[in-house]
């Protein structure tokens, strides 16, 4: 199926933030564009506020001046929904209620052409709903664009229940023409991204509820451990608090209240303070000139251990003996671990650190030091310990020190099950399994969404692929245990791989 061309028009009805750059996108790529708003003057300044980014990106050496002036003279607003009569597509970006969208796209359907194709850009609404009044729902897609839309690749190409495939094929190769990189996917509640994101930031928001640690740390260790570009907190301030937790209101709503997306009253409670994020001033953190840093919580120095003993293997963290031997502590190796199960590190009074597996510290029985998961540990620049109650201090001194003479900062933080890296990462590779599974999207496009829309270091599917089914569903299967409420509970998905991978195995 080809991509609408160049010359047709497209129209963009809706001229916020979104609404203006669809219709950038669009102007960039050649076409004619008409802006329509439903309040009088609105399209008219969008269109000016459109020529001066266009000024912009020619400053900047983006664009050429001659191209700014042409696609300055494509770009119409429209009083009149009529004036959209000969579109060949029409994108909607208007406000995210069901009954809006379904009352433009009616009045649209009796203006335009049999073939022009009609495609709503909402995030969080059913594509199936908001054309379920349509005479013809066929020709009907979601275009779901990320903001900035001039700026981010990726476009989740939507197909509802009426849907026919031409259309959706069509809307593909018009966002790959204009420069996008699209994505197919199924018409479920959060599509691709917000399905598969929500535990990013769910369980950061469990362990700051749990008081396990405070917001600074918890995004600290997910970027520096974890290797995500934005912590939770810091993104859903910049996103905006009352965006996000309407998102994830709306999918749990969407799921019929299922408990694996269950929101969070801690955020609940920021939002109706008016604590908006960066939009308000005040969100996780301050904002503003006079605005105090928060500093993620990190440890005074520590002498490291001389030598430590690893037993058994460390699977997901078996790079760890060749840096501590790089940074001149004597490794002693020994194989007395039961086989096929994780080993640790032991220290010189007989503390274990393991890696984070969904228990909680104190449930082990014995002096013990949970560390968490990291993206890699050579590049990690912090990592997250989580001790035993009955652990010394003098032993976690010395593990501190340990992973002080690696290169890393150190954060102390509560016992809770999972720590912050291994919980997050172990639910994002069930969300992305359980997704690809239901063919919410094919896997490739789940983990290049991932990537593209929300900048993962890695697509949830090849992490849990280096990490192995394994790791995750025993993690899960650990963190269920700890919160019975089937939160954790893992998908058959997961379980099914795991099988898989263990016949493989022998």
């Amino acid at each position: 199926m080809t991509a609408i061309e160049p010359g047709r028009v497209v129209a963009v009805v809706g001229t916020g933030t979104m609404g203006q750059g669809i219709a950038q996108v669009a102007l960039v790529a050649g076409h004619p564009v008409r802006l329509y708003d439903a309040v009088p003057g609105r399209a008219e300044q969008a269109a000016t506020t459109l020529a001066g980014r266009l000024d912009r990106l020619v400053e900047k050496g983006r664009l050429d001046a001659a191209a700014r002036d042409a696609a300055c003279s494509r770009l119409h607003p429209a009083r009149d929904l009529t004036e959209l009569a000969d579109a060949a597509l029409v994108v909607e970006a208007v406000l995210e209620e069901l009954s809006v969208k379904r009352d433009l796209f009616a009045a649209l359907e009796d203006i335009v052409a049999d073939d022009c194709l009609l495609a709503t850009n909402t995030s969080s609404l059913s594509v199936t709903a908001v054309a379920g009044a349509l005479r013809h729902p066929g020709r009907f897609v979601g275009l779901h664009f990320f903001n900035p839309a001039p700026l981010l690749p990726l476009v989740e190409v939507v197909s509802g229940f009426a849907t026919d495939e031409t259309a959706a094929e069509r809307a593909h190769a018009t966002a790959l023409a204009w420069g996008k990189t699209p994505v197919r996917c199924a018409d479920t509640p959060g599509f691709v991204v917000n399905r598969v994101a929500r535990p990013f930031y769910a369980e950061a928001l469990r362990v700051y509820e749990e008081r396990a640690a405070d917001p600074a740390t918890i995004d600290a260790v997910l970027r520096e451990c974890g290797g995500f570009r934005m912590g939770p907190f810091e993104l859903t301030d910049l996103i905006g608090q009352d965006v996000n937790e309407a998102v994830t209101r709306s999918v749990w709503e969407s799921f019929f209240q299922d408990p694996k997306f269950t929101p969070s009253l801690a955020q609940r409670r920021l939002v109706e303070s008016g604590r908006l994020g960066r939009k308000s001033g005040r969100g996780w953190y301050a904002y503003g000139e006079d605005a105090p840093g928060a500093a993620a919580h990190t440890a005074e120095p520590e002498k490291a251990p001389a030598s430590i003993t690893v037993r058994g293997e460390l699977f997901a963290a078996d790079a760890l003996p060749a840096l501590i031997e790089e940074a001149g502590i004597v490794v002693i190796r020994e194989d007395d671990a039961v086989p096929g199960y994780p080993g640790w590190i032991e220290l010189s009074d007989g503390t274990r650190l393991f890696l984070a597996d969904g228990s909680a510290a104190d449930d082990v029985g014995m002096p013990v030091i949970h560390f968490d998961l990291a993206l890699d540990y050579r590049d990690a620049t912090r990592i997250a310990l989580a001790p035993a109650a009955g652990v010394a201090g003098t032993a976690l001194k010395e593990a501190i020190g340990l992973f002080q003479a690696l290169g890393k900062d150190v954060s102390v933080i509560g016992d809770i099950p999972g720590l912050i890296v291994a919980r997050t990462v172990a639910m994002l590779v069930d969300f992305a399994l359980d997704a690809a599974a239901r063919r919410v999207a094919a896997p490739e496009d789940i983990d290049l969404a991932m990537r593209l829309g929300v900048n993962y270091p890695r697509g949830p599917l090849d992490w849990g692929d280096r990490l192995g089914a394994r790791w995750a569903l025993d993690t899960l299967d650990a963190l269920h245990e700890e919160y019975p409420t089937g939160r954790y509970a893992p998908s058959q998905a997961l379980r099914r791989l795991a099988a898989a991978q263990e016949d493989d195995a022998s």
